[in-house]
Formats: structure tokens, C-alpha cells, sequence
């Protein structure tokens, strides 16, 4: 038999131990914006001296363009608001810039912010490379794309004015048979160019259509699947999210497809969810006209409409200022959707969230 020994009530445990040997910044600050202590791991990131930490105000460690939106989520945390997974850049004394992710605690009582940060650096960079890459190989697909079809589409008209030419050419004239027999090949030659056109355009969609491959999928399997991926930004997040597939259950897409589409959906839905409220999102299926809709709801900041239509599926285009918008999450999801056969409509305001309907093709 064992027996478990209880710790006995006047052993010493050395706490310091964990403040001082974490690879995870861990800060106390006041209400006044200074640090009051902080472990080395701080300073050995950020390249300055604990004298120096200690010295300036917090904020000025902050990369600029980040300033304004730390220093407003600083204000809330001192209204005894708790801050999950905060992310601002700072600048390093040699220049260079970090990415941190903060979850914050404050304690009125003692004016103080009990505070730990994650270097996720490289996390971002990664990121980066992937949008850029995504961005790129988007980008040379649709431009090859558009040249083919551009391509295909200017040389018809010439091709059908040969061919109309031929059409009023009264061969019944031509006493001549060299020339007849030009005229028969020419005409031959340019009806089988006029085919060929044909052909290359219809093969251009086929092509979309089979790389990326369809098949029946559920929408409650592949949203779950997506929500289980992201789900520690779900948790602290706190966001809301209702769903209704029973008038619609399934549809045929692309499996890939669908993940990307909710998985930008809810993202910027917490992304750009407004100040002291918790993000709250409706997604819901129907069938009209025949066709499979999917429509997903939120009650974040919402599009001025008026100025964004034209260019909100665009890339690289922002319409909020999140220093962690890259405007490539809409471009994808239009991209997805168009790819196949399909359209999505948005309907939204400033301040009253927004709605995409997606309308699948057949």
C-alpha cells in the first residue's frame, strides 16, 4: 500500500524559479503604465537593460502604427477587464520589430496588471510567407486564366468576320479553280480556328471544374472540423456562433474550399467584432429557386457599402485598420466560390455586422 505524503505546510517553494527561468515573458505593471517587475526573459527579447525597462513609460517600447489600438485595450483592461490573446508589435532597441500575443489580469485592488506575453515572431512570419505565397500562386492562376480567355475572346471576332466574309463570297463567279480551291481551304482553315477557340474556352472551365474536385459534403461536419481547428481562438474569444443547416444539409463543393470559406468567415468575424461586445455569428442554409444558399451573419464593424462594393473582394484591400489585416481573406473566399460556378452577394452597414449569401452552383 501507498501513502501518499502531504506537502508539509512550512516548506519553502522558490516561485521566483518559474518568474525568473520562463522562455514566456512575464511583466507586472501599474495603473500608471510602467513596468514594476518583469523577468529576463523580457529584457533578453527586447534588448534593453531592466533599468531602462523600469524607466519609460510601456508604451513607448510599442511599435507606432500599433500605438492607438494598445492603448485603448490598456484603458479596458483597467476597468477590470481581463485580455486574452492580445497581439501588438514592439520594437526592439536594435530596431527590429516582434510580434506579441498577451493574456493580461488586472488587479484593482493593487492598481496592478499582472501580465504574460508569447513571442510569436516567427508564427507571423510564417504567416506571412503563406499569404504571400497563396497570394502569388491566386494571382498567376487567374492571370494565366485571363489571358486565355482574353486571348480567346479577341481572336473570335476576327475568326467570325473571315467566316462572314466567306458567307458573302458568291463562289458562283470565281470562273477560276486555283483560286476556288484557295477559297475552300482558307474558309476550312478558319472554321476549324473558330472550333479550336471553342474548344479551348469550354476546356478552360472543364479544367476548373476538376481541379478542384467535387463531391457531397456536410455542412455541420466540415464546420465543426474547421471550429475544432481554431478552437482556442473560439474559447477566448468568447464569440457566439448559431447554427441551422436543416433546410439544407449538404451540398456539392470542393471539401478544401468549404474549410477556407468558414474558417475566414469566423475569423474575421472575431477579427473585426466591435469594442465590449462579444462577436455573435448566424450561419444558416436554404434552397431557393433551386439553388443551395448559404448564409453567414455576424455583428462585427460592418462595411460602408456605398464606398467598399466595388472592391471588397478584392486583394490587399482593408477596410478596417487591424494591423493584422492583409485583405486576403474575401479575395480566397470569392475566389472558392466563382472558381466553381457559384456567386456571393454581401448586404452590411457600419456598426451592424454584415451578411454574405453564397449561392453554389447546381
Amino acid at each position: 500500500m501507498i501513502t501518499k505524503q502531504k506537502p508539509s505546510p512550512d516548506k519553502e517553494y522558490h516561485f521566483d524559479n518559474f518568474f525568473n527561468i520562463s522562455a514566456d515573458l512575464i511583466c507586472i505593471a501599474g495603473f500608471d503604465g510602467y513596468f514594476k517587475r518583469i523577468n529576463p526573459a523580457v529584457s533578453q527579447l527586447l534588448g534593453y537593460s531592466e533599468e531602462e525597462l523600469y524607466a519609460r513609460p510601456i508604451h513607448t517600447f510599442v511599435y507606432t502604427p500599433d500605438l492607438k489600438m494598445t492603448i485603448e485595450t490598456r484603458e479596458q483592461v483597467y476597468k477590470n477587464k481581463p485580455l486574452l490573446n492580445f497581439e501588438n508589435r514592439y520594437l526592439t532597441k536594435t530596431g527590429e520589430l516582434v510580434w506579441l500575443s498577451w493574456t493580461s489580469m488586472p488587479v484593482e485592488d493593487e492598481k496592478l496588471v499582472y501580465a504574460i506575453a508569447k513571442n510569436i515572431t516567427h508564427k507571423k512570419k510564417i504567416e506571412d510567407e503563406r499569404n504571400i505565397l497563396l497570394t502569388n500562386l491566386t494571382k498567376i492562376n487567374n492571370d494565366l486564366k485571363h489571358l486565355s480567355y482574353t486571348t480567346s475572346h479577341d481572336l473570335k471576332s476576327p475568326v467570325n468576320n473571315l467566316l462572314s466574309v466567306f458567307e458573302l463570297i458568291d463562289i458562283s463567279k470565281i470562273n477560276d479553280e486555283e483560286t476556288l480551291e484557295f477559297i475552300t481551304i482558307l474558309k476550312t482553315t478558319t472554321e476549324r480556328l473558330s472550333q479550336t477557340l471553342k474548344n479551348s474556352v469550354d476546356e478552360l472551365i472543364h479544367k476548373d471544374e476538376l481541379n478542384a474536385s467535387i463531391e457531397e459534403l456536410s455542412l455541420k461536419e466540415n464546420l465543426d472540423e474547421v471550429l475544432l481547428s481554431i478552437n482556442s481562438l473560439i474559447v477566448n474569444s468568447k464569440i457566439k456562433i448559431t447554427i441551422d443547416f436543416e433546410t439544407v444539409t449538404t451540398i456539392k463543393f470542393n471539401k478544401e474550399y468549404l474549410k477556407s470559406i468558414f474558417l475566414n468567415l469566423i475569423t474575421n468575424s472575431i477579427k473585426y467584432s466591435k469594442p465590449d461586445t462579444f462577436p455573435s455569428v448566424f450561419i444558416t442554409s436554404k434552397k431557393t429557386n433551386g439553388k443551395n444558399q448559404l448564409i453567414y451573419s455576424d455583428n462585427g464593424l460592418g462595411f460602408d457599402m456605398d464606398k467598399v462594393r466595388d472592391k471588397i473582394f478584392g486583394l490587399h484591400q482593408k477596410f478596417h485598420n487591424h494591423i493584422d489585416s492583409n485583405g486576403i481573406g474575401l479575395y480566397l473566399i470569392y475566389n472558392h466560390i466563382t472558381n466553381l460556378g457559384g456567386r456571393i452577394e454581401v448586404k452590411s452597414k457600419i456598426n451592424e455586422g454584415a451578411e454574405f449569401t453564397i449561392i453554389f452552383k447546381d
